[in-house]
């Protein structure tokens, strides 16, 4: 194959390209397609204005489903990886030392504010025992359920997050506290 054939196939094939550019462009210009000034489908008998039935239902008016309910069909093992974030702050171990917050060994039903450990006033006076109803309004947002409190974890905002760190908080006891 000498050069001038070569030559020939690579024009006939740039030719072949300007042929495609220049269709879709003149195909562009043709069939000029509107932009919609909104970008949605307008269904026909809908109205955009809320109704007065319409309302916003706010995070407390929310009917929360009872942690015993949570609590089985939570996993123990799922509430061990997200008890990794509670792990910085807090030990699991059975004699585990005191970090930044308690060690949290057979921590169902233990008295709030214990002798054990440094709390705030806030908890110290509090009163009453991590009950699993405790436990779930504090790890939901422990500055607003006990405000004074020294913990400063944000919260688990999830529920079945919640359940499944109760259950394998449940579980760090020789003698686990009875699901009531």
């Amino acid at each position: 194959m000498d050069s001038l054939e070569i030559n020939k196939i690579v024009a006939c094939i740039l030719v072949v390209a300007l042929v495609v550019i220049g269709l879709s462009n003149l195909t562009e210009i043709l069939y000029e397609v509107e932009k919609p000034e909104v970008a949605h489908y307008i269904i026909e008998g809908i109205d955009d204005e809320p109704t007065t039935t319409d309302t916003v239902v706010s995070e407390e008016e929310v009917e929360e489903i009872p942690i015993q309910i949570l609590l089985a069909s939570a996993s123990v093992d799922k509430g061990a990886k997200v008890f990794k974030k509670c792990s910085n702050c807090h030990v699991p171990n059975e004699g585990g030392a005191n970090k930044i917050g308690p060690a949290l060994w057979n921590i169902v039903n233990k008295d709030i504010g214990g002798a054990d450990f440094a709390y705030s006033n806030a908890m110290s006076s509090y009163g009453g025992k991590w009950s699993y109803n405790e436990l779930n309004g504090f790890l939901k947002n422990p500055k607003k359920y006990m405000e004074g409190t020294k913990m400063s974890f944000a919260g688990l905002k999830k529920e079945t997050d919640r359940a499944n760190v109760i259950l394998y908080l449940r579980s760090l006891s020789n003698n686990p506290a009875p699901i009531e």
